[in-house]
């Protein structure tokens, strides 16, 4: 597939839809947050022509949108114009936004068609391109944990779980799997998946997770990586827009409440060979040693890619013992306790899940570090070491296989990294950690309820 759109899908998709009159073309920067135009319909097909231009800058915004001049892309680049183009197979309806509206995914390239070294799908990509060199193919599928919360908030400024629509309830308790939790939302889940099939994305199952109005729905492998971000990207649009319709916000945030479970990010991966035939595959629960060297480069680099793994300040306050969330580089074998997961099943679909990053993370760029990870335990034969049986905690504190526990630290080892450097490109990584030191003093310069109930009196 071309990695530019052709301009007859856009021609056959206003013939296929006469109604459209508004058009969303939109851009995912590294922070993860899309950002874009909506248009009339009949500027389109120039997109599809030539690209639209945005500014550079926009490549390195913040998280809540906010220019990082430190990166050198706004005054001295004179927040130059990149080329924007469309992304095959995004153009769709967009059904929460009304009958009449359009979206189109976009990727950005320099003037000359040169593609952007920052734009996360093309970091991706260059990762990519080392598994099509060895004749290898990710099969990749994304699962996204998120809570269902009230637009409004609560008597002292706390997030509330939203209340069922058909039982004007607000739910209490875990309820883990839970079919009541999932038939109070059933109105929600019903247009969500009547949406996904009208965008072409691959959305299965829900579960009702492991706390109060926390959902979870998994999409489908794909022996096409790049593509599974994009509908992972594409779900999370959707679910928020939904949600809003149903007079509620669908918050992917790390750890919303502190005493509840976090939101996480996990990705399933294992490796076809040019005949399709899944090279994890094996008798033994533990696969295939192609994916135990995958699984050993995972477990080697986790440290180093915590960064874009969990992002954000709050993305620290998810891992804790006990939890569900992992704390360690650990691996294990039908063990939720650990970091790397090969789940059980029959030799001819295992695999390696992912289970660290956040739901909060950039879906290509945590797809491209624990790609990137993988190959380099293919590529250097890492031994992960023995498999983890039972508790993966206690197992964490025997070891002392912690991972970064803070902002600071993990972005430091990222910018350390000479390996996610080869595969994701210094520019990249020196953008990225210029972004997100840039985040973090602004974060810490507010000063917050919890600093004067510490320390208004007692310092």
């Amino acid at each position: 597939m071309s990695a530019v759109a052709d301009p007859q899908e856009c021609r056959d998709f206003l013939a296929a839809h006469p109604q459209v009159k508004y058009v969303e073309v939109f851009f995912t920067s590294m922070t993860g947050v899309p950002r874009g135009k909506r248009l009339r319909v009949h500027e389109l097909p120039a997109i599809y022509e030539y690209g639209r231009f945005l500014p550079g800058s926009i490549l390195v915004v913040d998280t809540v949108g906010a220019d990082c001049e430190d990166t050198g892309l706004v005054w001295e680049d004179g927040d130059a114009d990149r080329r924007a183009r469309p992304v095959p197979g995004t153009l769709t309806l967009a059904p929460w936004l009304g009958p009449d509206v359009a979206q189109v995914m976009l990727s950005l390239y320099e003037l000359d068609g040169a593609p952007n070294d920052l734009d996360p799908r093309h970091v991706l990509q260059r990762v990519l391109d080392r598994y099509a060199a060895d004749g290898l193919t990710p099969v990749a599928a994304c699962e996204l944990e998120y809570y269902l919360v009230d637009i409004e908030r609560g008597p002292n400024g706390e997030l509330l779980p939203a209340k069922s629509v058909l039982t004007g309830q607000r739910p209490t308790g875990i309820q883990v799997y839970g079919l009541p939790e999932l038939e109070a939302n059933a109105p929600f889940l019903r247009e969500l998946w009547d949406t996904a099939d009208t965008i072409g994305v691959p959305l299965e199952g829900a579960i009702s997770e492991f706390a109060p109005g926390q959902v979870e729905l998994t999409l489908k492998h794909k022996p096409d990586a790049l593509r599974a971000c994009d509908d992972a990207l594409l779900y999370k649009r959707m679910a928020k827009g939904v949600a809003l319709r149903h007079g509620c916000e669908a918050t992917f945030m790390a750890k919303p409440w502190a005493d509840r479970a976090g939101n996480g990010f996990h990705v399933h991966v294992s490796f076809n060979d040019g005949e399709g035939n899944n090279l994890c595959a094996d008798e033994d629960t533990e696969g295939s040693q192609m994916l135990k060297h995958a699984i050993g480069g995972m477990k080697q680099l986790l440290g180093e890619g915590m960064a874009i793994l969990a992002p954000n300040a709050n993305s620290y306050r998810r891992f804790k013992a006990n939890s569900y969330a992992p704390v360690a580089a650990t691996w294990g074998v039908n063990n939720r306790t650990v970091s790397l997961r090969v789940p059980a099943g029959p030799a001819p679909t295992r695999h390696v899940e992912h289970r660290v990053a956040g739901a909060d993370g950039n879906p290509y760029l945590v797809m491209a570090v624990l790609l990137a990870s993988a190959h380099h335990g293919l590529t250097n034969k890492v031994d992960p070491g023995p498999a983890v049986v039972g508790d993966g905690y206690a197992a964490a504190a025997k070891e002392k296989s912690r991972l970064p526990s803070n902002w600071f630290a993990s972005v430091d080892l990222f910018d350390k990294s000479e390996v996610l450097r080869d595969y994701l490109g210094d520019r990249f990584v020196d953008m990225f950690v210029s972004v997100k030191r840039t985040e973090q003093a602004r974060f810490f310069e507010v000063v917050t309820e919890l600093d004067f109930d510490w320390y208004l009196r007692n310092a």
